[in-house]
C-alpha cells in the first residue's frame, strides 16, 4: 500500500470512528431529541481543547455475534479538555454504538481516564447515556463497573466529580453517579433506576412510566439522588461550566478568586425590614442570600429536595463560599431526615475542597413526629453535627432569628467548631421557644395565679429577656459579635477573611465512622 493509500485509509477509518455507530444511528439519536457523545463534549468544553484518549480501542469478545459488531472506541469517548481555561478529564458514552453498553474495553477506557484525572489533580466529568452492562460480555462488564466504582471512591474528596445523565442509566450503572459529587439531569432525556418499569410491573404489579420512575423530577424532588435539573442539554452544560468556576481543581488548591464587581463595603439596609417582627411569621431566606452575597452569584444545590434547608455556593467579595441556611417558609425551617442528609453531604464537600462555610441560622429545632423518630432522625441529624465538627475550613455563623436546641448546636455552636458566630439584635438562642420553656419552668406559678394567662405572658417575656436574648449568649462568649443587619455583608466578608488562613489538625486516624 502506497503512502497516499495509507493516508486515505487512515482518513476513512478516522471518519468512521468519529461517526460512532454510523450516520443512521446518529440520526436516530437526534430524532430522540438527544445530542451525540461528541456533540455533547463540544458543547461542554472550550472550543478546540478536547484531546481524545485511546480513540481506536475495540472490544475483544467474539461470542454472540460480537465479532461483527465491534467499533473503534467501543461505545465511549474519553479524554481531556479545558473548561474556562482549566483542565478537566471526561468521558461521554456513545449510545449509537451498542446502546452505549459497558463492556470490558469500554470500562477500561473510562478507568484509565479516571486515573489520569487523579494523577493530574483535575476535575472529572462523566456523561452517561447507556443501556447498562453489555450482557454478551458477562462478568467482564461487571468487573469493569467495579473498576469504575473503585476509582470514583478513590477520587472522592480529592478531585471534584460530576455526573451528567443524558439518557438511560440503569442497573449497576447508577452507582457510579451516586458516588460522584453532583448529578445533573435533563427533563425528558435523563433516566436513572435500579430496575425499570417492566421489571417493577412483573415483580410488584405497579404501573409507572420511565419518567415517573427515574426522571429528573423524581430524582431532584423525591429521592435526592440528583442535584440539578434542566430543560435541555445546552442549559445543563452551561450550568456545569458555571459550577466548575467556583471550585478548585483538587483538594490541595483554594477555589478561584474572581473580580465580582460588587463592593465589599456595600451595606444591606433591606435586611432590617426583611425579618418579620412576629417570630412566627415566615420569610424567604433566599431574599437574605440575594441581598448579602455577591450579586447573582448564588448557585443553589438540590433546590427541589428537602427544602427546609437551603444549601449552595455563592461568592463574598469574589471568594467562593458554601451556604448552609434554614428556610423559614418551609415547615418553619425545622430540620428533618432528608434535609439532614442534604446538608451533611454538602458540608463535607465544602470541607474536602477548602470552601469556607457560612451558616445562616433561623431554626426552631429538628422536626418532631413519630414518622421522623422511626425514620431515624437521631441518626440522620447526627450527620450534620458530625460534618460540622469534622470540617476544618473556616466556619462562620449568623443567627438571624431563632436558634433552638440541638439545631442551634449544628447551626451556630462554637463548641461544635464554628470559628466566628454573629447574631442580629433580635436573635433568640435557647433550648426551646419561650412559650414552651415558660410553661415548663413556671408551670406551678402560672396555675396558682389569679389570672393564669396574664402571668403566663409575663413569664414568657421574662424568659425571653433573661435567657434568649443574644447578649446573654454573647456574655458567655458563645456569640462573638451582635451586628446591625445593614452591616451583614460587610461583617460576613470580614469574618471569612480573618479566618481564611486557618489551619486545624485532627487526631490521626484512617477515617471516622459517620452515622450513615
Amino acid at each position: 500500500m502506497t503512502r497516499e493509500e495509507q493516508t486515505a485509509a487512515f482518513r476513512q477509518r478516522r471518519a468512521e470512528m468519529m461517526l460512532g455507530g454510523g450516520l443512521d444511528r446518529v440520526q436516530a439519536q437526534h430524532q430522540r431529541g438527544k445530542l451525540t457523545a461528541r456533540e455533547r463534549i463540544d458543547l461542554l468544553v472550550d472550543s478546540g481543547s478536547f484531546i481524545e484518549q485511546q480513540a481506536y480501542i475495540t472490544g475483544r469478545t467474539q461470542d454472540f455475534g460480537m465479532a461483527d459488531r465491534r467499533s473503534a472506541g467501543d461505545g465511549v469517548v474519553t479524554g481531556s479538555a479545558r473548561i474556562g481555561e482549566r483542565q478537566v478529564f471526561l468521558f461521554a458514552q456513545d449510545f449509537t454504538v451498542l446502546g452505549g453498553s459497558l463492556g470490558e474495553m469500554h470500562a477500561e477506557r473510562i478507568a484509565q481516564v479516571q486515573e489520569l484525572a487523579l494523577k493530574t489533580g483535575s476535575p472529572f466529568i462523566q456523561i452517561n447515556d447507556s443501556g447498562g452492562a453489555r450482557i454478551q460480555e458477562g462478568v467482564l462488564s461487571l468487573d469493569g463497573y467495579g473498576k469504575i466504582f473503585r476509582n470514583n471512591s478513590l477520587a472522592s474528596g480529592v478531585i471534584p466529580q460530576f455526573s451528567i445523565i443524558l439518557g438511560p442509566c440503569a442497573g449497576g450503572a447508577v452507582y457510579s453517579p451516586a458516588i460522584t459529587d453532583f448529578v445533573f439531569m435533563v427533563d425528558g432525556v435523563s433516566n436513572m433506576y435500579i430496575t425499570g418499569p417492566d421489571v417493577i410491573r412483573t415483580v410488584t404489579g405497579e404501573e409507572i412510566t420511565h419518567e415517573e420512575l427515574g426522571g429528573a423530577a423524581a430524582h431532584c424532588g423525591k429521592s435526592g439522588v440528583a442535584h440539578f435539573r434542566f430543560a435541555n442539554e445546552q442549559a445543563c452544560m452551561e450550568a456545569v461550566r458555571r459550577l466548575l468556576s467556583y471550585l478548585p481543581a483538587n483538594n490541595m488548591e483554594l477555589p478561584p478568586l474572581v473580580d465580582c464587581g460588587d463592593p465589599a463595603d456595600r451595606e444591606t439596609p433591606g435586611l432590617v425590614s426583611l425579618i418579620p417582627e412576629d417570630d412566627k411569621k415566615a420569610y424567604d431566606i433566599k431574599d437574605l442570600i440575594s441581598e448579602v452575597f455577591d450579586r447573582d452569584s448564588f448557585i443553589e444545590v438540590q433546590p427541589d429536595y428537602a427544602q427546609t434547608v437551603v444549601v449552595g455556593f455563592a461568592r463574598l467579595a469574589g471568594r467562593a463560599v458554601g451556604i448552609f441556611a434554614n428556610q423559614p417558609k418551609v415547615f418553619a425551617a425545622a430540620i428533618n431526615i432528608d434535609s439532614s442528609d442534604k446538608a451533611a453531604r454538602f458540608l463535607r464537600f465544602c470541607d474536602a475542597f477548602n470552601i469556607p462555610i457560612v451558616s445562616l441560622a433561623d431554626v426552631p429545632g429538628f422536626l418532631p413526629g413519630v414518622e421522623q423518630e422511626h425514620g431515624g432522625i437521631i441518626r440522620h441529624g447526627a450527620k450534620i453535627l458530625y460534618a460540622i465538627a469534622e470540617a476544618t475550613v473556616p466556619k462562620i455563623s449568623l443567627i438571624v432569628r431563632k436558634a433552638y436546641g440541638g439545631a442551634y448546636i449544628c447551626m451556630a455552636s462554637k463548641a461544635l467548631g464554628y470559628d466566628r458566630v454573629l447574631a442580629y439584635p433580635t436573635a433568640q438562642i435557647a433550648v426551646m421557644g419561650a412559650e414552651g420553656a415558660a410553661n415548663i419552668i413556671f408551670r406551678k406559678e402560672i396555675s396558682a395565679a389569679e389570672d393564669p394567662e396574664t402571668r403566663r405572658r409575663e413569664k414568657i417575656e421574662e424568659f425571653r429577656r433573661s435567657v434568649m436574648d443574644p447578649y446573654t449568649s454573647a456574655g458567655y462568649g458563645f456569640v462573638d459579635d451582635i451586628i446591625d443587619p445593614a452591616q451583614t455583608r460587610i461583617e460576613l466578608i470580614r469574618s471569612v477573611e480573618m479566618n481564611i488562613r486557618k489551619r486545624e489538625d485532627r487526631p490521626r486516624k484512617k477515617h471516622g465512622n459517620i452515622p450513615l
